[in-house]
């Protein structure tokens, strides 16, 4: 008996709604847009159109990708503009973060964060705890675009040698430099975990 080998259908994107000061931000959101769309993979994101939000829903669309907007409503005209809005390939309005956040997760294969503020850092936050109790094995990555993220990962190399982080090999984001490595590092690892669970069941 052997399962399915599990396909990346979509990879849900955490970022800024705000350029930052710099410009290799931007252009590593473009890079992955692209990778997204040419290996036929949805975006699903918070829904902005600006920032980099906008810039790597415009990589995906432009092309040919689908690019899938999770927003609350109190946000639209904060991140977005209406008219903005209704250009991307699909669109979802939400009553509350939470159920953002919520619909985010379940549209999502995986997970990557790009560079941005503390919305970005809570909702990566999130779902690395969802992954240390258990709650799911998708692939998470930190785009560490000009080292963005060397703070957080030493914090977090910090907390799981002072004992806080108890099941930390199931907290294991890849942290990858490079926007054009992303996407293959995500299959490749999708790929890794099928065959092992292939092994499994032909050992039951």
């Amino acid at each position: 008996m052997t399962t399915p080998s599990p396909r990346i259908k979509s990879i849900c994107v955490y970022c800024g709604s705000q350029q930052g000061r710099n410009p290799a931000y931007r252009a590593a959101a473009q890079v992955l847009g692209r990778a997204m769309a040419e290996n036929g993979i949805d975006l699903v994101y918070g829904g902005g159109t600006k920032g980099i939000m906008g810039a790597v829903a415009d990589a995906v669309m432009s092309a040919g990708g689908k690019a899938i907007g999770i927003i609350p409503e109190f946000l639209m005209d904060k991140e977005a503009s209406r008219h903005s809005l209704g250009q991307l390939s699909e669109l979802h309005v939400t009553n509350d973060m939470h159920e953002r956040k919520h619909m985010m997760f379940e549209r999502s294969d995986a997970f990557v964060t790009l560079p941005g503020g503390i919305g970005t850092l809570e909702e990566i936050i999130e779902i690395m705890t969802w992954a240390q109790l258990g709650r799911h094995t998708k692939p998470m990555v930190f785009a560490n675009v000009e080292g963005f993220w060397n703070p957080l990962n030493a914090l977090i190399g910090h907390m799981t040698g002072e004992g806080f982080i108890h099941t930390a090999h199931l907290v294991r984001p890849m942290v990858i430099d490079e926007a054009h490595e992303i996407v293959p590092a995500i299959l490749a690892q999708t790929k890794t975990a099928a065959a092992g669970d292939e092994a499994v069941i032909r050992k039951m």
